[in-house]
């Protein structure tokens, strides 16, 4: 794949299992759908409340009323219910949500995750990713390795304010897998021709190596 974004996707598509209610975040994980084998029956949830939606509207087919949390178009799956976003978060507060797939500023090698704000930027408030990140079964972190400016996103500790602290059991970057057992970080698998060396330039925290 010539698109880091997919091979990133791809892979977290992997890591869904049928019959799990899936909560997708925007971003990366919003191309996961795309990859999702046939076989694979997932039940994607929505915070702002739906339950069972399908793939995006075709143009010409957008239902200006059928939307996700991101604000873009979604179409509903046969079975799917719509509800208020107060059932919604009712639903994630009480363990309802399987898997919830999201991007990350900064995740530590403990599995703390950093994704709402930048000190000095614009931000609208933790919002729906504090509760869906403690109230979900399984968090999986999609993210590129490093910043913009080549900093690694995963860290000894996290320096940007805090959306939950170990939440976090599987980090998929470009070039890697990474899971947190018993509280450390562990390489379980390189993705599209990465290398071990090339994993350790992009990432600051310490973790142990078991591939394969």
């Amino acid at each position: 794949m010539t698109d880091a974004r997919d091979v990133i996707a791809a892979r977290a598509a992997q890591e869904l299992h049928s019959g799990e209610v899936v909560n997708l975040g925007i971003g990366i994980p919003n191309r996961i759908p795309g990859f999702l084998d046939p076989d694979v029956e997932i039940f994607l949830h929505t915070e702002n409340g739906l339950l069972g939606v399908g793939p995006r509207p075709a143009e010409g087919e957008v239902d200006l009323e059928l939307i996700d949390a991101g604000k873009k178009p979604v179409t509903l799956m046969p079975g799917a219910a719509a509800f208020d976003s107060a059932s919604s978060f009712a639903m994630i507060r009480g363990g309802h949500v399987d898997t919830v797939v999201l991007g990350a500023l900064e995740v530590s090698e403990t599995g703390d995750i950093a994704n709402w704000m930048i000190p000095g930027g614009k931000a609208l408030g933790v919002g729906g990713a504090m509760d869906l990140v403690t109230g979900a079964k399984r968090v999986i972190v999609t993210m590129m390795a490093t910043t913009p400016e080549g900093e690694p996103k995963l860290v000894p500790a996290c320096t940007l304010p805090l959306t939950a602290v170990g939440v976090v059991k599987v980090v998929i970057t470009e070039h890697a897998v990474f899971r947190v057992l018993d509280g450390e970080l562990v390489l379980t698998e390189l993705l599209d021709g990465a290398t071990e060396e090339t994993v350790a330039t992009e990432t600051s925290a310490p973790y142990r190596v078991a591939l394969g």
